[in-house]
């Protein structure tokens, strides 16, 4: 399997971030880690592995970041406004810095440019992905969201300002008017969202059936799709939802 690595200074964050590109060609894949994680994750859990027919066959070309959660969203007892200010820069480097690398790349290892990017991650990779798809439709045509949660209040209590409204998609889409722009573009896009139904899942599912309801009220289509009472917030149950889901997009 094609693998690259790639470091480079990000003006927004004022450090350097790192990535890896896994493929040659196909659809992009904005790979988000799980909580406090890094770039290298995805590989290391297993997840690049359960991939790998799509990679090889070129239908696919993951890229998979790096976050900084821990100056954010998991720095509970820190300043809000910072952590959510923190998070914002992340946002930007991913949009403006990581997108049109992300973009550039792909299109050089296809010879055309792809329409579309599909975003995934697992527990709060599968929050960043659902948050940054349901944010920028016009970028991102496709999420695959496993086992996460789409509120604020799990990392940020009562706390709710203008930055923190829009990083909470059940509280940014629930504002949105039916005729929305975004919400147009929902309705032409694959929303994928899953979670067990076993231990450690009951948030996620709360979440989940939130996101639901809301884009129901909508009439966006979503396949939202509830696993058992045996499937756990676990990496080995990740490994077989994330092929299975990518099925039905690649």
């Amino acid at each position: 399997m094609h693998k690259e690595y790639h470091k480079f200074y990000s003006r927004f964050l004022d450090r350097e971030m790192e990535l890896n590109i896994y493929g040659q060609g196909g659809k992009a894949c904005l790979v988000f880690p799980a909580q406090d994680g890094r770039f290298f994750d995805f590989e290391n859990f297993g997840m690049v592995d359960v991939c790998s027919d799509y990679i090889d066959d070129d239908r696919l070309q993951l890229f998979c970041i790096d976050s900084i959660d821990k100056e954010s969203w998991s720095d509970t007892y820190g300043d809000p406004r910072y952590r959510i200010e923190q998070h914002q820069k992340w946002y930007h480097y991913i949009i403006e810095e990581a997108i049109p690398f992300i973009i550039q790349k792909n299109t050089e290892a296809n010879g055309y440019k792809v329409d579309g990017i599909i975003t995934t991650g697992c527990s709060m990779g599968a929050s960043h992905a659902a948050n940054f798809y349901f944010r920028r439709p016009d970028i991102f045509d496709a999420v695959i969201a496993l086992s996460g949660y789409y509120n604020s209040d799990l990392f940020f209590g009562g706390y709710m300002d203008d930055l923190v409204y829009i990083n909470s998609p059940e509280h940014y889409i629930e504002g949105m008017d039916y005729h929305h722009p975004n919400v147009e573009n929902y309705r032409s896009g694959t929303i994928i969202l899953c979670c067990g139904q076993g231990d450690w899942e009951d948030d996620m599912i709360r979440s989940t059936s939130r996101i639901k309801e809301l884009l129901d009220y909508k009439d966006v289509t979503a396949f939202i799709d509830f696993w058992g009472y045996d499937v756990n917030h676990d990496w080995p149950w990740w490994r077989k939802q994330l092929p299975y889901f990518l099925e039905k997009i690649v």
